[in-house]
C-alpha cells in the first residue's frame, strides 16, 4: 500500500470554508483526503481551477472523490470526471439507482474509459440496495474492471457482510476502502467509534489487504462528533498507522 492515509472530508462537514477545513484535517495529522460535495462543486466546471488550487496551496492531497451519485447521462455525468481530470485524480467512490444498472451505467464506464478512472460502487449499509455481495457479484459480471468496489467496512457490518471476505472475493476488483467502524444497541441503532473498536477487527483487516495488494485510496471515514470530529479522528490515523 503506498496511498497515504487519507480522511472523508464529510467528517468535517461542519467545517465547510476551505480554510477552516483544511485547518481541521491537519490537525488530525494527515494531509490527504477523499473530498465530497460539501468542500467542493464538482457539477460547475467554473469553479474547478479556484477550487484545487485552493488544495494545492494548501498542501492538501485529494485522492478522490465521492459518494457521487451517477446517472448515466455523460453531459450531467462528465463534469464529475472533469474535476478528477484537472485535479490529477484517478479514483471515484459512485452511486446509482436500479434504473441506471444495464445501458446507462455503460455510459459511466465509457466515461471511466475516456478518463483513465477507476470507480469504486459504495456498499452503503443494509438499507441499500448496492449493500450485499450478491448483487455486486452480478453487476461486475456485466461490467469492465473500471468499475469496482469502494469498501465501507463499516456499512459492509451493517448489511450483516463479513469485510473481510469482501476483500478476498473482489480483490482485483477493490477500487478504493472506507475504513469505518460501528456498535449497535438492542434497537440495532449505530454509532460510529474508533477503528477497531468496535465490530471492525482491524488488524485481520489490514492483513488481509496486504494479501491481495491493494493499493487504492485508504480512506478513514468517522461521522460522529460533528462539532469536535479531530479527537477521534486522531486516535483512528494512530490505530491505522501501527498496522501500516
Amino acid at each position: 500500500m503506498t496511498q497515504p492515509i487519507a480522511i472523508q472530508s464529510w467528517c468535517y462537514r461542519h467545517f465547510k470554508p476551505l480554510p477552516a477545513f483544511f485547518e481541521q484535517l491537519k490537525a488530525t495529522g494527515v494531509s490527504a483526503t477523499e473530498i465530497c460535495a460539501v468542500h467542493a462543486n464538482f457539477a460547475d466546471p467554473s469553479t474547478h481551477a479556484a477550487t484545487i488550487e485552493q488544495y494545492k496551496k494548501a498542501g492538501v492531497q485529494i485522492v478522490a472523490i465521492g459518494v457521487e451519485g451517477m446517472s448515466g447521462d455523460i453531459e450531467k455525468d462528465k463534469p464529475r470526471f472533469e474535476f478528477c481530470k484537472a485535479a490529477g485524480i484517478k479514483h471515484m467512490s459512485i452511486g446509482f439507482s436500479p434504473e441506471a444498472m444495464f445501458n446507462r451505467l455503460k455510459n459511466v464506464e465509457k466515461l471511466a474509459e475516456q478518463y483513465d478512472m477507476k470507480l469504486g460502487i459504495h456498499n452503503h449499509g443494509g438499507y441499500h440496495w448496492l449493500g450485499n455481495t450478491t448483487i455486486l457479484q452480478y453487476i461486475f459480471k456485466h461490467v469492465g474492471p473500471r468499475i469496482g468496489l469502494y469498501l465501507d467496512t463499516a456499512w459492509a457490518i451493517d448489511a450483516k457482510q463479513d469485510p473481510i471476505q469482501m476483500v478476498e472475493t473482489f480483490g482485483d476488483r477493490l477500487h478504493g476502502v472506507h475504513v469505518k467502524d460501528f456498535i449497535y444497541d438492542r434497537a440495532r441503532n449505530f454509532t460510529d467509534v474508533v477503528i477497531g473498536t468496535g465490530n471492525l477487527d482491524l488488524p485481520r483487516f489490514m492483513q488481509t489487504l496486504k494479501k491481495v495488494n491493494f493499493n487504492g485510496p485508504l480512506v478513514i471515514e468517522y461521522e460522529g462528533d460533528v462539532e469536535n470530529p479531530v479527537p477521534a479522528l486522531k486516535e483512528c490515523v494512530a490505530a491505522l498507522k501501527k498496522l501500516m
